[in-house]
């Protein structure tokens, strides 16, 4: 009984929110390609074939090869795994440097706060894709290394959601309550306040992985992301560009999946916003 009235309950908030499932359905296709690519994949993503260099879509080759004779359909297939994996680990690490820093900000105040903004200030007024490029310059390319680069970028913004949430929640009743039980700051930071601000900064994270499919693709194209040969949307374009008048569905195609992970990523933040949010509730109502 219990588990059909929480299916009942899901498939309500379904229906009432209608960009979740699209957003689902989007995910799930690339989420899929990127567990399975090694089984669905054709071809060896990077297996040379001279002989059948440039080729154009055929019942062998669904979208043809590059320009060493790779399967592009296969790289694509592949290049899935590269950049929802990199997206996720890049937000995930963002959250967690964002979420320390602003709620230490926002619950501590005073000269704690002031330090911390004026930090996170200076950051903002960069472009998360500037701050990108100049870490891989430093750190060099490689996944981890693209993770934390764009984490940096992406952490001053989510470190702005989690002050203001904890600003917001460090005057509430349970957490004068745990200080009058002697409960230590740090004890009411982690086991108070963090909880409490999780909601606004899991959604703004949600929305944020849009952007870091973004960012990885254009370090990629620019070949500051990933070395070769592992391929990834953004090489993709970047290998395309030279013959787009002759095989434009190199770079199109490519550029037509980071578009729909990209749009997957935005229906579900904005469907996880309209769901968790008491005041669009409320609208909606």
């Amino acid at each position: 009984m219990r588990i059909k009235q929480r299916f009942s309950g899901i498939v309500a908030v379904l229906r009432k929110y209608p960009r979740i499932p699209v957003a689902i359905v989007l995910l799930s296709v690339f989420l899929v390609c990127a567990v399975l690519a090694p089984w669905i994949s054709p071809y060896d993503p990077i297996k040379i074939d001279l002989s059948a260099t440039y080729a154009k879509p055929s019942p062998q080759y669904f979208l043809g090869t590059d320009y060493i004779g790779r399967d592009v359909f296969s790289r694509l297939i592949w290049g899935t795994r590269s950049t929802v994996y990199s997206a996720i680990l890049s937000i995930l690490f963002a959250t967690i440097i964002g979420t320390l820093l602003g709620t230490i900000a926002g619950f501590f105040g005073g000269y704690v706060d002031t330090v911390i903004s004026r930090f996170v200030d200076i950051l903002l007024t960069l472009p998360a894709f500037i701050i990108a490029i100049v870490l891989m310059g430093i750190l060099g390319r490689g996944l981890i290394n693209m993770v934390v680069a764009i984490g940096i970028g992406m952490s001053p913004r989510i470190a702005r959601v989690a002050r203001g949430a904890a600003l917001s929640v460090k005057g509430r009743e349970y957490i004068e309550a745990a200080r009058s039980y002697g409960c230590s700051n740090a004890r009411i930071l982690f086991g108070h306040v963090i909880p409490h601000c999780l909601t606004p900064i899991f959604v703004y994270a949600t929305l944020s992985l849009g952007s870091a499919v973004m960012l990885e693709s254009g370090l990629s194209f620019l070949g500051l992301g990933i070395p070769p040969p592992t391929p990834t949307w953004g090489k993709t374009i970047s290998e395309g560009v030279d013959v787009m008048r002759t095989m434009p569905w190199i770079s199109t195609v490519a550029g037509g999946c980071i578009m729909l992970l990209v749009l997957g990523f935005n229906l579900l933040g904005d469907g996880l916003r309209d769901a968790l949010d008491p005041r669009m509730r409320r609208q909606l109502r």
